[in-house]
């Protein structure tokens, strides 16, 4: 039982740690795109839209912010 009680906490543990990595991953990435459009709201859903596309196109993180930027200049209203 002893055994037991140590898989759960440590599966918990290590379950809780990939979720929080997760969404910080995922709210890092969402403030990326929305600091690229500050004040301005329907440019704001244009980034977060761009994001989706960038997600749905498995993009690096490293190349994120280069390929939102792209997508920012060439917003028009």
């Amino acid at each position: 039982m002893d055994y037991f009680i140590i898989a759960m906490a440590t599966l918990s543990g290590l379950y809780f740690h990939w979720w929080i990595y997760a969404r910080i991953k995922r709210w890092m990435s969402r403030d990326l795109a929305l600091s690229m459009a500050p004040d301005d709201t329907q440019k704001q859903a244009y980034m977060l839209d761009k994001l989706a596309q960038a997600q749905a196109l498995k993009i690096k993180k490293s190349e994120l912010q280069p390929w939102l930027q792209q997508a920012a200049d060439q917003y028009t209203e």
